[in-house]
């Protein structure tokens, strides 16, 4: 039905959103990924032999994948097939590559672009590897997540993965400036309200275009929007953010390294980046939790105490008034003295005492509660601490066949200087009632 259509010609006069009809009709066109299609990009040098193999274009919606896919196809005079994995399955699959082999039988090749390539499963992914190995198809596969984590390693190992970057301000100003030139219309905003667009487009080249034609269908003759009217009549664009893959890990992974390294400005503006995508509050709470005990500690015991009230802050006063105090506490976490001398400790523990198995703790602190076990030494000999000179018995406490070990070393920052200092004279005394016992 489609072929006949535009056959007829009709689709010239069937109304085009302006990204399809601002599409670059060559790679030079293509804005935002010089990497890959300027001059000396990775897809420019592929295309320098007439030939390339199956790709995985990664990156965020709006950067020209699909756009690229098709002018790949253009100039490789491949056959351009489209599937999208959110509505095919294996049956379309067999389809398309009946298809592709009958067309390789008469000399012409298929790109089969796919289209959010990560929503198939692992038996589906399985299928496309005897039609790319035996080149019945290239593929092409578009994915906003991360490949590593989403495709098999039997396809990637037959694929290149290449990069789409987010759209900066100056390609978005660029696309802005042809869609004027395409329309013959100027956008009706001031100056302001033009970087506003830019800004909420958020790197989306085909939602800056959209916002776009909201901005032309809504402005009267000889109207011009400032920045507030331009927000009442686009309703602010939600940032790209999913909670459930990879923006969520990337900006709880970029808050708990700033708040690691000191810088409390980054890490407030990591916190509010979740915090306007939707974020659970109460995940952020809990990591921040984590923060304070795995890289600040004992350097700042205080540390915990605030993070667990900013939980409960939370908990009590709801959003947004609790909202607050997960700032509070980032703030506080980024500016305490960092130390992970404990998580270390903790670890190093963790992993003696698994290799080392049951071993008995000497029966010295072993409780005597029954005649029996008082009478096998339960007990015997067990000095009280707090009727010791110093409230130190210097006992040891460790299992015969393992010997006294050291886990936790205390940094020079903090609080911790002050548990350094007591732990060297706690071992000075140690060694003094060791000499006094012989």
């Amino acid at each position: 039905m489609s072929d006949l259509f535009a056959s007829a010609g009709l689709q010239n006069d069937a109304p085009r959103p302006l990204a399809d009809r601002l599409r670059p009709r060559s790679l030079a066109e293509v804005v935002g990924q010089e990497h890959l299609t300027g001059p000396d990009g990775s897809l420019t040098r592929l295309l320098s032999g007439k030939s390339f193999g199956s790709l995985v274009f990664w990156g965020p919606p709006g950067t020209g994948k699909t756009t690229v896919a098709r002018l790949l196809a253009h100039e490789t005079d491949l056959k351009f097939e489209q599937i999208s994995a959110i509505f095919s399955g294996i049956a379309d699959l067999k389809k398309v590559f009946e298809a592709a082999r009958q067309r390789r039988t008469m000399g012409q090749g298929t790109l089969l672009f796919v289209d959010e390539i990560h929503r198939f499963n692992r038996a589906q992914l399985d299928a496309f590897l005897p039609v790319m190995e035996d080149g019945t198809v290239t593929l092409v596969g578009a994915t906003t997540e991360n490949p590593s984590f989403e495709l098999n390693a039997a396809l990637l190992s037959r694929a290149r993965v290449l990069l789409f970057r987010s759209l900066d301000d100056a390609a978005i100003a660029k696309l802005l400036v042809r869609a004027e030139a395409l329309t013959e219309r100027p956008l009706p905003l001031d100056e302001e309200a033009r970087g506003v667009l830019v800004r909420m487009a958020d790197g989306d080249g085909r939602a800056c275009l959209t916002l776009a034609e909201e901005v032309w269908r809504s402005a009267k003759r000889d109207e011009i929007f400032d920045a507030a009217t331009l927000q009442d009549i686009v309703q602010r664009r939600a940032p790209i953010y999913d909670k459930s893959q990879e923006g969520h890990y990337n900006l709880i992974s970029a808050l708990h390294k700033t708040v690691r390294g000191s810088d409390p400005d980054a890490a407030l503006y990591y916190l509010c980046r979740m915090l306007d995508g939707g974020e659970d509050r109460l995940f952020i709470a809990r990591r921040l939790v984590r923060m304070a005990v795995e890289d600040i500690g004992l350097a700042d015991p205080q540390a915990l105490v605030v993070a667990t009230a900013a939980k409960d802050a939370f908990d009590f006063l709801g959003s947004p008034e609790g909202e607050l105090a997960l700032a509070q506490v980032t703030v506080y976490l980024a500016c305490a003295p960092k130390s992970n001398a404990v998580y270390n400790a903790y670890k190093a523990a963790t992993r003696v005492a698994k290799e080392h198995g049951s071993l008995p703790p000497p029966r010295t602190i072993l409780n005597g509660s029954t005649k029996l076990m008082r009478k096998i030494g339960y007990g015997e000999g067990y000095r009280y601490d707090h009727d010791e000179p110093d409230a130190f018995s210097g006992q040891d406490y460790w299992p015969e066949a393992l010997g006294r070990q050291r886990f936790y070393e205390p940094t020079d920052r903090g609080m911790e200087t002050r548990y350094g200092d007591r732990l060297d004279h706690w071992d000075a005394l140690r060694k003094q009632r060791r000499a006094e016992e012989r």
